[in-house]
């Protein structure tokens, strides 16, 4: 390893950065891009589900898999440049059954990688508690960064040399303010695999600089199997009420990115294409603050009601969606939700398993939990969303305010649900929760 390279922390932060910049990258479009090639409600379900068919499988067989058998930093090379060919290749895709195939390998292959990158950051920690975080924080960062380059590739250029612009500031100002519209936005989308490619090929070479993590021995059939030990914990009431209720808010999590795409550029909000993906990273932006102010908000209301406020948030912000489209400026201020939603809610949960569940359980527990929120929760809204956009939409003209009230109604029952049957013990010990 060069003597010149990073140190293992700022390593580990650009290797977060890249990690999420990819995700980032493709996702914010892909909802409103697919039908723009002609696939049906259907089709466009089974290329969305491919990253939770992914995770369900990571947890059940390609995770531990990979642990056991490859060293995590080459396992991530291998797969990022693998996988950075596949996603790169969606760009020059417009049939069906070539663009699911691409995408299921994109999927299958980077979906581990997010476990294996928190592999390597705990492997090369002497105090998780506090450095897991500021590494973390580069996720976030990374998927911020990932939307502005679109704000200069999403333009429509003919307009901006109509402009005769003289000086950079006069050149820059007609650049963003020509973002590209309609059918020429969603043609243009297919850039946003490009770029997400470039960053897989950047990840996979970078990935053979970080420090040697080698592979872990198999530890006993509890190990082997345990995604099925996971279920014995839902034995208890308070952990199937906020399994149940992490599903609900799953669903509603992901109708966000399913429809806001295409909501904040249709004609009823009017933000113009280049300026999209940039409006819905303010959440990530708002993501950091809450993430800094967490452990204080749940000092003072408690696990149930900061999850609570969490839920609401989804609620408050598909409300504005649905009742006030006119006031462009309050749709993007209430993006600020979604930092919030996230933090005080999946962030939480993650704590909670964290603190509840002694150490033998707690693997088992975050497993189960993911497979609700990257998984049957992400299914469910990647499968009835496509349907429902086209069910609602008329003549090229959606009715957002039914849309969105669907996973508003659906939050507020998660939130009463929480309110009246989370009921976790004050202290959990290896005695009363888990195997």
């Amino acid at each position: 390893m060069s003597a010149n390279a990073p140190a293992p922390m700022a390593r580990l932060f650009v290797m977060m950065l890249l990690e999420f910049f990819i995700w980032g990258a493709w996702l914010p479009l892909i909802f409103g891009y697919l039908p723009s090639l002609g696939f049906t409600p259907g089709e466009q379900a089974w290329i969305l589900n491919a990253f939770p068919i992914a995770a369900i499988v990571g947890m059940v067989f390609s995770n531990q898999f990979a642990d056991r058998h490859f060293s995590a930093e080459r396992f991530l090379a291998v797969s990022h440049l693998i996988g950075g060919a596949a996603v790169f290749g969606l760009a020059y895709t417009h049939s069906f059954w070539p663009f699911f195939g691409l995408m299921l390998v994109h999927c299958l292959l980077y979906v581990p990688t997010i476990s294996i990158t928190y592999s390597i950051a705990f492997a090369q920690m002497s105090d998780p508690q506090k450095q897991f975080g500021p590494v973390r924080m580069g996720g976030t960062v990374g998927w911020i960064l990932a939307a502005w380059p679109f704000t200069f590739i999403l333009v429509d250029w003919a307009k901006v040399d109509a402009a005769h612009t003289t000086g950079i500031v006069d050149w820059l100002g007609a650049v963003l303010g020509s973002g590209l519209g309609g059918d020429a936005l969603k043609a243009a989308t297919r850039w946003t695999f490009i770029v997400a490619g470039a960053a897989s090929f950047v990840l996979a070479v970078f990935s053979l600089t970080l420090p040697h993590t080698p592979a872990k021995k198999a530890e006993g059939a509890t190990g082997q199997l345990a995604w099925l030990e996971a279920a014995k914990l839902l034995k208890h009431p308070f952990v199937l009420v906020l399994w149940f209720v992490a599903f609900i808010d799953a669903f509603v999590h992901n109708c966000y990115f399913n429809w806001t795409g295409s909501f904040l550029g249709s004609k009823a909000v009017g933000i113009p294409g280049n300026w999209i993906m940039p409006v819905m990273s303010i959440g990530q932006v708002a993501e950091i603050s809450t993430m800094a102010v967490l452990g204080v908000v749940l000092t003072r209301l408690g696990w149930r009601t900061t999850m609570i406020v969490g839920i609401l948030g989804h609620a408050a912000r598909f409300a504005v969606y649905a009742f006030f489209p006119q006031h462009a400026w309050l749709i993007v201020l209430v993006q600020v939700l979604h930092g919030i939603c996230y933090a005080f809610f999946f962030a939480t949960v993650y704590i909670f398993v964290d603190e509840f569940f002694p150490k033998d359980a707690r693997a088992s527990a975050q497993g189960l939990f993911n497979l609700m929120i990257l998984g049957l929760g992400v299914l469910l809204a990647n499968s009835i969303c496509p349907y429902l956009l086209k069910r609602l939409t008329v003549n090229e003209v959606t009715d957002f305010r039914t849309l969105f009230l669907i996973p508003c109604g659906a939050a507020l029952v998660a939130a009463v649900m929480l309110a009246l049957f989370f009921r976790p013990p004050a202290k959990a010990t290896p005695a009363n929760v888990g195997h």
